[in-house]
């Protein structure tokens, strides 16, 4: 009777052990399951990063001159924010320079001019795809002198004085803010044709302007004192020192001042040059920097 006892509690150890056993190996099962169910998630993930992992884009844009201060802000905030896209050399230049180089060829993907009518011969030439065309940003058109001086004027009126001898405006055909100063000038007699192209400025005005190839050239000769006063862009007060206002000039003197933007329509990299477009316009970060810069928001 003993040894049966003795029996019984040989196999009720062997029993108890082989569960451990068992309870053991199901443990070890349950964790390399999860490990496994991990490691297959994390593939996942890794795989699904892949397949959303963009191409790297290099973008090139056409801008007007005075862009060269706010746009390279902006471009380098959305890099920042799309890794993928980068920018090469921008070509700032006046609106009807870089229209003429986008027809002879010039690879771009993104034009962005100083005036409708500028991007009106892009349209009409085919160098950019019409459906993508928005207006951006607004502008004033502003009389300035070098800082300092003691020029006086504050009226389209008083630009004619005796007082000033040297009155710097951009080339109407190249530069937008040409044309909307002669449209101006038109509205006071001093210049022959309302479209601000083609006429001629009265005599006695003409001699004292001086043509200049870029809004950025009437900025700096009118602040080396080289001329007394000269029309730019409100934004150009941020772009370049020793100038300051003398005053605005009125808006119902000349056409809107609208900044177009467009993808060209030869681009190889499209669609993301619609996204930096759509950018420009709507990201909150973006419109602080525009604003920054003098540029008004449409």
């Amino acid at each position: 009777m003993f040894q049966t006892k003795n029996e019984n509690k040989n196999r009720l150890s062997k029993v108890v052990a082989l569960l451990l056993s068992l309870m053991l190996v199901a443990s070890a099962a349950l964790v390399l399951g999860a490990c496994n169910g991990q490691a297959q998630s994390e593939s996942s993930n890794n795989s699904n990063g892949a397949q959303v992992e963009q191409e790297a884009v290099q973008l090139q844009i056409f801008a007007a001159n005075s862009l060269e201060r706010a746009l390279p802000e902006v471009q380098a905030l959305y890099t920042e924010q799309n890794p993928h896209v980068t920018f090469k050399d921008t070509q700032f230049k006046g609106s009807g320079d870089l229209v003429t180089e986008l027809q002879g060829g010039a690879p771009a993907d993104i034009l962005i001019t100083a005036s409708a009518s500028t991007m009106n011969t892009a349209v009409e030439n085919g160098s950019i795809d019409e459906a993508t065309r928005i207006d951006l940003f607004a502008n004033d058109l502003i009389v300035v002198k070098q800082e300092g001086s003691n020029v006086n004027a504050s009226s389209l009126a008083d630009v004619n004085s005796s007082a000033i001898t040297k009155v710097a405006i951009g080339d109407a055909d190249a530069v937008p803010a040409g044309a909307y100063a002669n449209q101006s000038l038109f509205t006071v007699g001093l210049y022959s044709d309302e479209s601000g192209k083609g006429g001629t400025y009265t005599q006695g005005f003409d001699a004292k302007v001086i043509i200049q190839s870029s809004v950025g050239n009437v900025a700096k000769t009118v602040s080396t004192g080289d001329v007394q006063i000269g029309f730019v862009y409100s934004s150009d007060l941020y772009r370049y020192d020793g100038i300051e206002q003398l005053f605005v000039v009125p808006s119902n003197t000349h056409k809107p001042i609208v900044y177009p933007g467009a993808v060209v329509a030869n681009s190889a990299n499209a669609n993301e040059a619609a996204k930096f477009l759509d950018f420009c316009l709507n990201n909150p970060e973006a419109l602080k920097i525009w604003a920054q810069y003098g540029f008004e928001l449409i």
